[in-house]
């Protein structure tokens, strides 16, 4: 499989809202996201459930882009192919996986440099 086959034609869906992430000591109902890794946990939350959220540290203005397309397990290279096309174009993204799909994080400055980089993968961008 060539990650090449899943970017052609694939839809990413850049969010309306914008996000923070968070180094917290809490998991919140409200969060996109929260990894526990067994030395901090680290919470995506939208800016505007903030008021809600003790944080220790947090990095904010980042936009969420999720690729509306089923990733099967086996596939290699989905990744690196986006991040390292986003890297070349000097992009820099906060990854996240689920079960079937991959979301972004991009700083807002950055969308309109990441959209049009997806788009030269093959990916419509919306």
């Amino acid at each position: 499989m060539e990650p090449s086959a899943f970017l052609d034609g694939a839809t990413v869906t850049i969010s309306d809202r914008t996000y923070a992430v968070c180094r917290t000591e809490e998991t919140y109902a409200t969060a996109f996201a929260t990894v526990r890794d067994g030395t901090e946990t680290t919470t995506i939350i939208a800016e505007d459930a903030l008021d809600s959220v003790a944080y220790e540290s947090i990095e904010r203005g980042w936009k969420r882009l999720t690729f509306d397309v089923e990733l099967p397990f086996e596939l290699v290279g989905f990744l690196a192919t986006v991040a390292t096309a986003l890297a070349d174009a000097e992009v820099s993204v906060f990854v996240l996986s689920s079960y079937s799909t991959d979301h972004l994080l991009v700083q807002t400055d950055d969308i309109a440099t990441a959209a049009s980089t997806l788009v030269d993968l093959g990916c419509d961008v919306n």
